[in-house]
């Protein structure tokens, strides 16, 4: 019933679900004091806003667009590919060009900003593409996440042992792989560095990957656009070469400040992993 109901939702237009997505913002924004506690703390500590209005109207603008990440997915994931297809535009894919001209394989970064979903996708479309992702707490929903995923040449790869294992063959064979490089990873599997300004357990697997291949590192973000008119797909090579957790988390600023009304700042970035070293207070550049 419920992939049926997707199904259905999927055929509305993408304003629609825009529409319908920041009313639904608003309404878990409303009933969760954690979620607003989390989303008004995580942006106003990032020193993004200028004064109390650009802060205000910046997080008004956030908790609607958290909403609509949410009711896109049935668009994305179940509508047809060519529909989908026509929500997007790029202007920037000779980066990937280049870069699949060395033949060493490309690091994709997707934060969670704008609609990454749409990231992989377009890219999935137009080659290989293997796929970090973490499995959902409700295992019954894991066949729907699989299959709105799995799309073209998209392959998924689970986070543990085994994901890592394949990402790091298919940028042997040369091709690409998608990671989002602002999730807390598992215990041992980061480092406590800055992200605006206050210490985060960050993702050593970029830099390992990147000093085992020689892979290029591109970030990308499918900027959302107003009045449900699609998508605008951002890529830029990121040069820092090893791309230790520092520099990983300052190129993920960097994209962020570009439009952090489209960042999720509810999202529970500054957690402890169970069985992790104590936070320990960081200094930009160490």
């Amino acid at each position: 019933m419920l992939l049926v109901l997707l199904r259905w939702c999927a055929r509305m237009p993408l304003a629609g679900l825009h529409f319908f997505g920041a009313g639904l913002g608003w309404l878990v924004y409303g009933l969760s004091p954690t979620y607003r506690r989390r989303c008004r703390d995580n942006l106003k500590a990032s020193g993004i806003c200028a004064d109390e209005h650009h802060y205000r109207r910046t997080l008004h603008a956030a908790v609607a667009e958290t909403g609509r990440s949410v009711t896109e997915l049935c668009k994305l994931w179940f509508g047809r590919d060519e529909e989908i297809a026509q929500l997007v535009s790029c202007g920037d894919w000779g980066i990937v060009e280049s870069a699949q001209r060395a033949g060493k394989g490309i690091i994709f970064l997707t934060p969670h900003l704008g609609c990454f979903e749409i990231s992989a996708f377009y890219g999935a479309q137009r080659l290989p593409l293997t796929v970090l992702y973490r499995p959902p707490k409700r295992a019954a929903l894991e066949p729907l996440m699989r299959a709105g995923r799995a799309r073209a040449q998209a392959r998924l790869a689970p986070a543990n042992l085994q994901g890592v294992r394949l990402l790091l063959k298919a940028l042997k064979r040369g091709e690409a792989i998608g990671i989002l490089p602002d999730q807390a990873p598992g215990v041992g599997e980061g480092e406590w560095v800055d992200f605006f300004g206050r210490p985060a357990y960050t993702m050593t697997l970029v830099s390992r990957l990147q000093e085992a291949t020689g892979a290029a590192v591109i970030m990308a973000f499918a900027e959302r656009l107003p009045r449900g008119m699609g998508y605008r797909l951002h890529l830029n090579a990121v040069s820092a070469a090893p791309l230790d957790p520092a520099a990983l988390n300052r190129a993920v600023e960097d994209v962020v400040r570009t439009c952090p009304a489209q960042y999720l700042w509810g999202y529970n970035r500054y957690k402890s992993p169970a069985g992790a070293a104590p936070r320990q207070e960081v200094q930009n550049g160490k």
